[in-house]
């Protein structure tokens, strides 16, 4: 196989994965009454703890104003909480509840038991691969990106 089907294999295999994670992730906002992007917010402000509404709105690659429709409804259904910026009254810090920490907590603790059973069914040598693989492959997507900007 040359580089261009290889590339061609690896851009459809990453496009099923992605969707696949997608729909899972849909799947469980739904069940705990989320919206996609409520899930979303949530995800995000959970992988980076201190983020303030300009850079999770520009994670979420959205307005400011879509921002603050996700955040009230956060704030109405209990996961986080938000406070103005002393030095920028123009940003708020986002806060998680104790109802978002134990949410995250459990949607963490999924993934890890789903990712556990799929390296299970490899060997060692398989598993050390994918994740080389993975990590120079976030690595590179990462390098593209900022040169695209």
């Amino acid at each position: 196989m040359n580089k261009k089907d290889l590339a061609k294999n690896l851009a459809n295999t990453t496009n099923r994965l992605f969707a696949n994670y997608q729909e899972n992730n849909a799947r469980l906002a739904m069940e705990r009454g989320l919206t996609d992007a409520e899930f979303r917010c949530l995800r995000i402000i959970g992988n980076d703890k201190g983020l303030n509404n300009k850079e999770v709105a520009n994670r979420m690659n959205l307005s400011q104003s879509r921002l603050t429709r996700i955040v009230d409804g956060l704030v109405k259904k209990g996961y986080i909480t938000r406070q103005f910026n002393r030095m920028d009254s123009r940003s708020l810090n986002l806060t998680f509840s104790r109802k978002a920490n134990l949410l995250v907590k459990k949607l963490d603790k999924i993934n890890d038991d789903l990712h556990y059973k799929v390296l299970n069914g490899m060997n060692i040598s398989q598993q050390k691969s994918l994740i080389i693989g993975m990590e120079k492959l976030y690595s590179e997507s990462i390098k593209l990106q900022k040169k695209n900007k």
